[in-house]
Order: C-alpha cells, then sequence, then structure tokens
C-alpha cells in the first residue's frame, strides 16, 4: 500500500507540467539584469544544461570540455543505477562512484530528497571549481538559478519569486569573505523542477552549492499555501535549521517571507533594466 507521502509525489508529478513558467524563467530574461562589472558573459548549452558564467575571458572552450566530462560520469552512473535518477528519497552512499556522483549523494542524504535534486548545482560548483583551478579568480557559474559563486568584491543577488510582488524586489548582499559559495533556489510554482510544496521562492546559501541545491527542495517541500499564512513559512525555517551545512535561507511566499541564518538581506528596485539599492 503506498504511503502518504508517496501519494502526494505522484500527484505532484502528474501536475507538475502545469506549474507557471512566465517569460523571466523560461527566457532566462534574469540574466540580462545580471550587472558584468568587467567580466566576460558566457553561455553554455548542452541537452539539459544551460549555463550562464562569468569570468575574467571568454570560457566556452573550458566550460564545454568540463560540461562534456560531467554530464558523461552522471550519464554514465545513472545506466548502471537507473535508481539514481528515479529517487525521491536519500540513497546510500557508494564509495566507489565519481566524485560528483557521491557529493549528490551525500546532499540528497542530508537534505532527506533524492540525489537528483542536487544536479543543477552540482554541474555548476564543479564547472566554477574547473575554472578556478586553471587560474580564473573571478568566477560565476549559474544553471537555472543555482549559482556557483567567487568574486573578489561584495556582490548583490536578487531573488526571483515568480508572481509573487516580492520578485526582484529582494535580494542577498554576499560579501568576498563568505566566497566561494553556492546560492540555490528552488520553487513550488515557477519553472520545471519537481516541488511538493507552493513556496513562490527557497533561497539557501550553502559552501556547498549541491547541498544548496538539495536543501532548497528539502525546504520547500515543507512551505504550504497561503491559507496556512506565516506558520508555513516557519516549517521551511525550522527545516533549514536541521540541515548540517546550510549558512542561510530566504522564503518568500506571495506577500510573505521569512529568513533563518547568516544572511543579510536587501531592498532592490528595477530602474532602466539595472538594479538600483
Amino acid at each position: 500500500m503506498k504511503t502518504e507521502k508517496q501519494r502526494n509525489i505522484k500527484k505532484k508529478k502528474n501536475t507538475i507540467k502545469n506549474k507557471k513558467r512566465p517569460e523571466e524563467y523560461s527566457d532566462r530574461v534574469y540574466r540580462k539584469l545580471v550587472s558584468h562589472a568587467g567580466l566576460v558573459s558566457t553561455r553554455i548549452r548542452i541537452e539539459e544544461t544551460d549555463l550562464h558564467i562569468l569570468a575574467e575571458q571568454d570560457v566556452s572552450e573550458s566550460v564545454t570540455a568540463l560540461v562534456l566530462q560531467y554530464r558523461a560520469q552522471l550519464e554514465n552512473y545513472i545506466v548502471r543505477n537507473p535508481h539514481f535518477s528515479a529517487s525521491m528519497e536519500p540513497l546510500s552512499e557508494d564509495k566507489i562512484a565519481p566524485p560528483l556522483i557521491r557529493e549528490m549523494l551525500a546532499a540528497g542524504r542530508a537534505a532527506g530528497v533524492g540525489p537528483m535534486a542536487a544536479v543543477a548545482g552540482t554541474i555548476a560548483e564543479y564547472a566554477g571549481r574547473g575554472l578556478l583551478s586553471q587560474g580564473f579568480r573571478e568566477v560565476m557559474v549559474e544553471n537555472g538559478g543555482d549559482i556557483f559563486l567567487q568574486r573578489t568584491q561584495q556582490c548583490s543577488i536578487a531573488i526571483f519569486s515568480g508572481e509573487s510582488p516580492l520578485s526582484y524586489r529582494i535580494g542577498l548582499r554576499i560579501v568576498p569573505e563568505q566566497m566561494p559559495l553556492g546560492i540555490c533556489t528552488s520553487s513550488g510554482t515557477v519553472g520545471h523542477s519537481l516541488s511538493l510544496g507552493k513556496a513562490d521562492s527557497v533561497t539557501v546559501l550553502s559552501k556547498s552549492t549541491p547541498l544548496a541545491d538539495a536543501a532548497a527542495t528539502s525546504i520547500g517541500n515543507e512551505v504550504g499555501g497561503m491559507a496556512e499564512g506565516q506558520s508555513s513559512i516557519g516549517k521551511g525555517l525550522a527545516k533549514a535549521a536541521e540541515i548540517p551545512g546550510v549558512i542561510g535561507v530566504v522564503v518568500i511566499r506571495g506577500e510573505l517571507m521569512g529568513a533563518w541564518g547568516d544572511v543579510e538581506l536587501i531592498k532592490l528596485n528595477l530602474q532602466g533594466g539595472r538594479y538600483e539599492k
């Protein structure tokens, strides 16, 4: 007999295609709002992987090679272990798996979700760290809203929250001492990712981008509808406090917002296609 959680997962899978996909998400409009700060912008698309990278120079060749390498490791592992891509529950450790697979497994166990919840953040971090190993000092890799960030200066990150009135109005200030840093966002109302909750956005900070990605999914699963009010956001924040490695989180649902941990919130306004504090 199926458990209530299993029934909810099946129901969510059947309705995920009905999630809203405003132009800001489907066309990656938010990428046009990024301040390049003297860095070169590169976009890499390989099947489902769609990366926006900022670095000191064009990195098309380097990142393409990195993405092909890591996608091959992931795809080969899934062929041998199909449950890896299908599981909505944490899976046990595999000591002989490639490092990125082990990180996805560990992130899933820490957050209490399946390992594929960490896939976008994992690809972003491995591409970013690959560039750092090649001598780059200024790197941002964004993969569907999940970010690996290493800068030598302060950065402001805007939070996209779908149709919430707080979307693009609330952001995070990130200082150099926090980086490298993973900043990942999950939504129950916008986009293609699987979420069992109703949050417009759950943004998680962690030194591990795979963990930030998995944790955003896990925390988002706890956030219910508007009828539950602030208590629903409180459930998400309580979940964040239970996940080791989570530095901070911001949860937005409609007009409501809650934050936990080491996060510095800032107000943002969209002025002439650029963000002004």
